[in-house]
């Protein structure tokens, strides 16, 4: 099997450092280059000091260009609007995933809503399948482009998707949804702030995640005739890894917990990363992971499914990983195979 070169637009932040981490250890996969803008000129593992020893690789500007054809597979691991900026600049040939959010919506004005922000590139749009790896493996595995999921949408959707597909729901949907520090990024600010966060706990964004819209989306692929009622509230929890998201629901008959976990299993069939645990999944249990853990609680026709992913990895640069192994006919398991860590 021939080596995939890839490159990595992005690589200082949680993100990138785990996208680094993994594929270093990807049997398949040659990093040719990876860029921060504003750690140019340093070595990765004296950014991400991780990966010591591991990688002899220096960050590259993100204006040193001239090779970026030279390379299978580029990922984008660059904030919102940044992206847009980027993308239409790379050569024609080259596999591109973007771990941002600006190709996931298909709206332009609800993008610019979300996102506050003018969209400069929304003709390239179409060209993106959703990154969402277990419900969309045959565009993905066709696409030269792929917009990988926000991490909220990815633990949602993981839990929604079977039942939405299988029309099982009826009514409103509620989702409520931890998240832990890590996904605000590096970047300190007066709401990540240590003294901030920590023993803290949360509600924010209410009716204004821009994960919303990108879940509600998806939903409607899925099954064109859904509008029902959709509330989702992100909150933060005191933990540095992971998402672990309740979604309430009504099935539009009394079913059994045995007949969920059927619509589940089915579903997810041939999904080598999903686990179906039955009942409460424990963030710990995939932390550092690409694996969802899905359990469920059932009372008559009311429903409740509980999602455990890692932020960085399954909500991000695992997936990311995911949508290439499918993209360039690898094996699905390549370079994400392996166990968290436990205690």
């Amino acid at each position: 099997m021939e080596t995939v070169k890839a490159g990595i637009i992005g690589g200082s932040g949680y993100g990138g450092s785990e996208l680094l981490r993994l594929l270093l250890g990807h049997p398949h996969v040659e990093i040719v280059f990876a860029t921060a803008h504003s750690k140019a000129g340093k070595r990765v593992d004296e950014v991400h000091p991780n990966l010591r020893g591991l990688t002899e690789l220096v960050f590259q500007s993100n204006d040193e260009q001239g090779h970026w054809g030279d390379v299978d597979v580029l990922f984008v691991g660059l904030p919102h609007n940044k992206s847009m900026q980027i993308i239409p600049s790379i050569p024609e040939g080259v596999k591109v995933i973007d771990l941002g959010g600006d190709f996931r919506l298909r709206d332009q004005a609800i993008y610019e809503h979300y996102y506050k922000c003018e969209h400069s590139a929304f003709s390239l749009q179409s060209k993106f399948a959703y990154g969402l790896t277990e419900s969309n493996k045959e565009q993905i595995a066709t696409s030269d482009y792929v917009a990988n999921p926000g991490c909220f949408a990815t633990a949602t959707l993981m839990g929604l998707s079977p039942l939405i597909s299988q029309k099982l729901l009826t009514g409103k949907i509620v989702v409520d949804a931890k998240t832990g520090s890590s996904g605000s990024g590096n970047q300190p600010s007066a709401g990540t702030h240590h003294p901030k966060r920590s023993n803290s706990f949360y509600a924010y964004k209410s009716y204004a995640h821009r994960h919303q819209p990108e879940i509600e989306q998806w939903l409607r692929q899925l099954d064109p005739t859904w509008s029902q009622p959709f509330v989702f509230q992100t909150h933060s929890a005191p933990m540095v890894r992971g998402i672990f998201a309740s979604i309430y629901a009504t099935l539009r008959q009394p079913m059994t917990h045995d007949e969920v976990a059927e619509a589940f299993s089915a579903y997810y069939a041939d999904a080598w990363s999903v686990r179906l645990v039955g009942s409460s999944p424990d963030v710990n249990w995939v932390k550092t992971t690409q694996f969802t853990d899905i359990g469920w609680a059932v009372d008559g026709a009311e429903v409740t499914v509980f999602v455990a992913i890692d932020n960085l990895v399954k909500g991000a640069s695992g997936q990311a990983i995911h949508n290439m192994n499918v993209m360039m006919g690898l094996p699905e398991k390549a370079g994400l195979f392996f166990p968290g860590t436990h205690p």
